[in-house]
Parts: C-alpha cells; sequence; structure tokens
C-alpha cells in the first residue's frame, strides 16, 4: 500500500521540460527516389493567418505548394521542368481557375507536366490546396 502511494504521489508532480515526449516528425519524407524518378509527398498550401482561403488567403496558399516543390526538386539537383505528372487536390473546385493561373508560371519555357486535379472534402491542417508531383532524372 506504501508503494502505491508513493507512486500516486510521483504521478501527480509536473515532469520536468526534458522528460516530455518531442513532437512527433510527419510520418513520411518530402521525396523519396527510386532509379530515375523522384516521387514527391503533397505540398500543402496553407493560408496566412489573417487571411481568407477564398481571397487573397488562396493565392499565397497555392504560391506557397509550388514554391515548397520548387525547393524539394532544387534539394534534389532538378527543376520543374523534370517533373512529369502533378496531382492537384482542392477544398474547392470553384479555385481551380485560379490555381491554374498561379501554377502555369512555374513551367514557363518548359514541359507542362501530365496532371489531374480534384476536389475534396477537406484536406491537412485546413489547407485549401494540396500539390504533389512525380520528377524525371532523364
Amino acid at each position: 500500500m506504501k508503494m502505491l502511494l508513493i507512486a500516486t504521489a510521483l504521478s501527480l508532480l509536473p515532469l520536468p521540460a526534458m522528460a516530455q515526449a518531442p513532437a512527433a516528425p510527419l510520418p513520411f519524407s518530402p521525396a523519396v527516389r527510386t532509379g530515375d524518378v523522384l516521387y514527391l509527398s503533397g505540398q500543402l498550401g496553407t493560408v496566412p493567418a489573417g487571411m481568407d482561403p477564398h481571397k487573397e488567403g488562396f493565392d499565397a496558399a497555392a504560391r506557397a505548394s509550388m514554391d515548397a516543390i520548387g525547393k524539394i526538386l532544387k534539394d534534389n539537383g532538378l527543376d520543374f521542368g523534370n517533373v512529369v505528372k502533378c496531382t492537384v487536390m482542392l477544398a474547392d473546385m470553384a479555385d481551380w481557375p485560379r490555381f491554374n493561373a498561379l501554377y502555369a508560371p512555374y513551367f514557363a519555357g518548359k514541359r507542362l507536366p501530365a496532371r489531374s486535379a480534384f476536389g475534396t472534402t477537406g484536406l491537412a491542417r485546413g489547407a485549401p490546396v494540396e500539390v504533389e508531383c512525380i520528377a524525371s532524372y532523364k
């Protein structure tokens, strides 16, 4: 009984900051290379605080998603000219024309990749857009 009381009392003490578990990393890689193909995980475009996701916020989110893809490509020795396929997920398909207008300049002077787009009932972290790509080293 004495041991149970001590254990109970210890369990009520606050843990020091060092004893708390660190936040778990997300369970995926930004990109994975297999042979001459680089598969990029979907990149969320999150809306900056205070912006409406269907006004200026959507544009900022779409650019953030494409900029994140550009950084992953660059980190892997590639650029948008190496992209062969993209999948675009939109929280609202009404944003499809706006996304197209923001997306096309990333491929200016380069071959446009094959692409699919679809609407969703929701994206992680409330993002209005997510884009995933496949790129080739050839």
